[in-house]
């Protein structure tokens, strides 16, 4: 798998990390949604550059102009409902995408900590020769993310595979190591090194689908 650690350069990318993360501004929930929207475009802008692109004639009212389009068909996959945002800052960019719409939650198997992922709910276009953009704010164990595109991979096997994250664990992007094609890249904004005894990133900044939309039962 190839690694682009997206804030290794720092940019305005680092301030909108910093306040996704602060508990004092995370309060304000739209400002939450509108940061994450943000890193979305920038990441996305990004992953562009990897991107293929064909000439196409462009008619001006002044004459002709050869410009260079996108060659690629994108189907953009998130997990519900912590992916929403991210979602929206990605289509932003990529706004000709297909999209495509998964419910993936743990389900705990007992008291213990241990927990399998449920997925329930799949809505997708075919994904057969496309290039396949599955985004997820929080990397943390990797599990998630692993059990949604064994699921989309049903639909069909795309030409490429890109994750976008925000912030991931280093145990989560191992395991993504592990289980994805050596080929996919992982464009992630900031990682973390651990994670504590329920699974969660440690620092982090807590439950992201919670903080965008409120609490859950």
């Amino acid at each position: 798998m190839i690694i682009h650690h997206v804030s290794k350069q720092h940019s305005i990318l680092s301030k909108f990390i910093a306040e996704i993360r602060d508990k004092e501004i995370q309060k304000d929930s739209l400002r939450f949604r509108t940061n994450i929207e943000r890193m979305g475009q920038i990441i996305s802008y990004e992953l562009s550059k990897t991107l293929n692109y064909k000439p196409q004639n462009i008619v001006t009212p002044l004459g002709v102009k050869q410009m260079q389009v996108l060659d690629d068909n994108i189907v953009l996959a998130s997990i519900l409902r912590a992916g929403l945002p991210l979602h929206m800052g990605v289509l932003h960019i990529f706004d000709d995408a297909e999209n495509a719409f998964i419910s993936a939650y743990r389900k705990h198997t007992s008291d213990t900590k241990e927990f399998d992922i449920k997925v329930d709910y799949v809505a997708t276009p075919s994904i057969e020769d496309k290039v396949l953009v599955l985004v997820d704010p929080m990397l943390a164990t990797g599990q998630s993310l692993v059990a949604v595109y064994e699921k989309l991979n049903q639909f069909g096997t795309p030409k490429k595979l890109h994750v976008i994250s925000i912030i991931g664990s280093r145990p989560g992007i191992e395991f993504l190591e592990k289980k994805l094609p050596d080929a996919a890249h992982l464009w992630i904004a900031d990682f973390d090194e651990g994670l504590n005894g329920k699974g969660y990133i440690v620092p982090g900044l807590g439950d992201a689908g919670d903080l965008a939309y409120g609490k859950k039962l």
